[in-house]
């Protein structure tokens, strides 16, 4: 505990001094002190390296920090020579064996994450890591083995046991609304007005999720719009000069908002979890609320629409490259064929392993939400106008049939339409859309 205690004091003074009291050092020697730090068992030195190893890293620059992950990816993964020697001479029936062998599928970059790890606020350190990672990875793409290494754990640390749901208010500390305000990533957030109408209206809710590691840092939020029916249009939502309605005639709950706050932690995803606790919090306050909704963007159809118009037209159906020819270049299409259009990309694009292309589309319907409205000139924000043409969809959460539609996307890339919509788009009425 002595050893432990001095070692924090002297780093404590180093850090309060500014100044490093030692050279700043390499990539090279990083790599050198996280050999010692795997090979290391007692518990103050492992500390006393895990420390040093961090609050070096932090002094690299890019270049350099992308030639210590090119190193840590050499000399931490899979030891391939032991592991090809333990499966020649494993005895199926011997369970010592079989354990030495799952341990030696692991890399070793996993064994020293953890011990990193174990430094407070090592946990914020190795997510900011990890964003580094990911801008080395646009030139280094083979360090994407070296990144699995990194969700695999960070999916173990950030689990749904170890998240804390809160919800957001005015009384929430000024720090953690400003980072609420810097998050926002669907709708801007432009002062202090606009963020009060979202967390403290009478109709309105915001929650996030918390983890103990990272106390003042928000993962994931959410905000939602308490409404008396499905929205076709964001701008009344966001418009802080409606009056709110009382939240107890309230019918709909809009999810209208879903911002991930934390780049290292891309790819480890908490929305499914976060929508459906979210619903069953709204349920228990609010008894009366029938129906779950989200008004979503369609980001990136504009561009989709694009490509395919000069694209081999044999790609899609004639029907629909005509209506892509009808969109492509006009400000304000025919709102019924622009939202035919949105239906056949939206059910119809996918990605090579069978997802839908859209990434939001993706996201909702593997939750098991339903393709459930499409809205033209829903939004018009010039960036939403040159993405999709301001374009919003309304997803569906029925909790009878969310099982169903998680499966039949994730096991038959069957997309999940509520009916009402699936008629009108077949019978090519614009009047049918009145649901």
């Amino acid at each position: 505990m002595s050893e432990h205690l001095n070692f924090l004091n002297s780093f404590i003074q180093r850090i309060g001094r500014g100044q490093p009291d030692k050279k700043s050092a390499s990539p090279e020697d990083i790599i050198d002190q996280c050999h010692q730090l795997v090979s290391k068992n007692s518990e103050a030195t492992s500390f006393s390296l895990a420390t040093i190893i961090l609050e070096d890293f932090s002094t690299l620059k890019e270049n350099q920090k992308k030639e210590f992950f090119l190193r840590l990816l050499d000399q931490f993964s899979v030891d391939r020579s032991k592991l090809k020697q333990a499966i020649s001479t494993l005895n199926i029936s011997d369970e010592k064996q079989l354990r030495t062998l799952h341990n030696l599928t692991e890399p070793k970059s996993q064994e020293l994450l953890r011990r990193l790890n174990q430094v407070p606020n090592g946990t914020a350190v190795l997510l900011k890591m990890r964003e580094s990672l990911l801008v080395s990875m646009k030139e280094s793409p083979e360090l994407k083995s070296l990144d699995i290494d990194f969700v695999d754990l960070f999916k173990s640390w950030f689990n749904r046991g170890f998240l804390r749901l809160e919800r957001i208010d005015w009384s929430t500390s000024a720090q953690i609304l400003e980072k609420i305000m810097e998050y926002e990533a669907v709708h801007h957030i432009s002062d202090w007005n606009d963020l009060q109408n979202r967390v403290a209206a009478a109709d309105r809710r915001l929650y996030a999720f918390f983890h103990p590691a990272l106390p003042n840092e928000p993962l994931i939020f959410i905000e939602v719009a308490l409404m008396d029916d499905s929205p076709n249009s964001i701008m009344p939502i966001l418009d802080t000069s409606i009056k709110p309605i009382n939240p107890l005639s309230s019918s709909t709950a809009v999810f209208y908002s879903i911002s991930n706050c934390q780049m290292g932690l891309k790819n480890v995803s908490f929305g499914s979890f976060l929508i459906k606790q979210v619903v069953a919090e709204i349920e228990q306050e609010f008894k009366q609320i029938n129906e779950f909704v989200t008004l979503s963007p369609v980001p990136g159809f504009k561009n989709w629409a694009q490509k395919a118009l000069v694209a081999d037209s044999k790609k899609v159906p004639d029907n629909i490259f005509e209506d892509i020819q009808e969109c492509v270049g006009k400000s304000n299409p025919d709102e019924f064929i622009l939202i035919r259009l949105t239906y056949y990309y939206l059910t119809q694009v996918k990605r090579k392993n069978g997802n839908a292309a859209n990434p939001v589309a993706h996201f909702h319907l593997g939750n098991g939400a339903s393709l459930y409205k499409i809205h033209a000139n829903a939004n018009n924000n010039q960036a939403a106008l040159d993405d999709s043409w301001g374009v919003m969809v309304n997803y569906l959460y029925d909790s009878e049939m969310v099982a169903k539609n998680h499966e039949d996307y994730a096991n038959m890339e069957q997309v999940a339409v509520f009916p009402k919509l699936k008629k009108a788009i077949q019978s090519n009425k614009k009047k049918t859309l009145a649901y």
